[in-house]
């Protein structure tokens, strides 16, 4: 095969293209109108559009058929989809691209989008981010349903669009830029408890795939793997995939996050003394 080949998508879903197209159109459209002043820096821009494009990769290009019939392959498709895809997006911070379209907008619109942002705000209660968060994961892995979405696909696709949707929820809610000092936004304590807290449960499913005796997901014996690769290692994969990558993503999260608490400390810190100096 080509690299032609391999990029082309194996399950086109006009649908899935014609979004992506959008995020990027609209992103490139807004950095060039809005006020130079407001633009992101060309390294955001570069993490932005990465993240788009490794989300995009794994769900319409020849990736896609290897997830469908290896199941370790798979679990690199719902990490990229629901952790590495997203905490690039979200560390981008397209914030001041959203701020300018939604500046756009009239007030009809934005009176529509109200019953949206009600949604948004109930989704992105830190209980409920959690709980979907990390249920999605048990949810789509649980053997029957995982079953069916494999051999179903408009599951498949609800599938891989939950988790992507799922994913850019939680961690924008994790990487929100605007401080918690002076906004509405998590603390920054809290955010790094979420961060320990669905550590752990990912950590025990794939501990449990990895352990398990017998083969847990014999779908992948149903319709045949891509590669010749013996049951128990694709398994063994797949679990290790659940397990260590997600753990140490939430380790890094937890790692920015005391960054910035500790440089914006430091940032009010320093306004704070040269406020009491201008008074004295």
């Amino acid at each position: 095969m080509s690299l032609l080949d391999y990029l082309m998508p194996y399950d086109f879903s006009p649908l899935t293209v014609l979004s992506f197209m959008l995020v990027l159109g609209f992103y490139g459209v807004g950095l060039l109108r809005m006020p130079e002043e407001d633009r992101p820096g060309s390294a955001r821009i570069v993490v932005f559009v990465l993240g788009v494009l490794i989300c995009y990769g794994v769900m319409q290009t020849r990736f896609d058929y290897y997830s469908q019939y290896m199941f370790f392959v798979h679990r690199g498709q719902h990490l990229i989809l629901h952790h590495l895809g997203p905490i690039l997006i979200a560390l981008s911070n397209p914030l001041p691209v959203m701020r300018f379209w939604y500046g756009k907008m009239g007030p009809g619109v934005k009176s529509g989008l109200r019953p949206l942002g009600w949604v948004y705000r109930f989704l992105q209660h830190p209980l409920i981010a959690s709980f979907l968060f990390v249920g999605l994961i048990y949810f789509w892995l649980w053997p029957p349903i995982h079953f069916d979405a494999m051999l179903s696909r408009n599951l498949y696709w609800v599938m891989n669009w939950s988790m992507l949707i799922d994913g850019m929820l939680f961690w924008w809610l994790i990487f929100d830029p605007r401080p918690p000092a002076i906004t509405s936004s998590l603390g920054y304590g809290k955010r790094i408890l979420l961060l320990a807290l669905v550590a752990i449960p990912q950590m025990i499913l794939g501990a449990m795939i990895v352990f398990s005796r017998g083969m847990v997901y014999d779908v992948y014996e149903v319709c045949g793997r891509a590669w010749p690769m013996a049951p128990e290692t694709d398994q063994l994969l797949g679990g290790l995939l659940t397990w260590i990558p997600p753990a140490m993503m939430s380790i890094l999260g937890i790692l920015i996050i005391l960054r910035r608490a500790m440089r914006e400390d430091g940032s009010f810190t320093s306004r704070s003394s040269q406020m009491g100096e201008t008074t004295t």
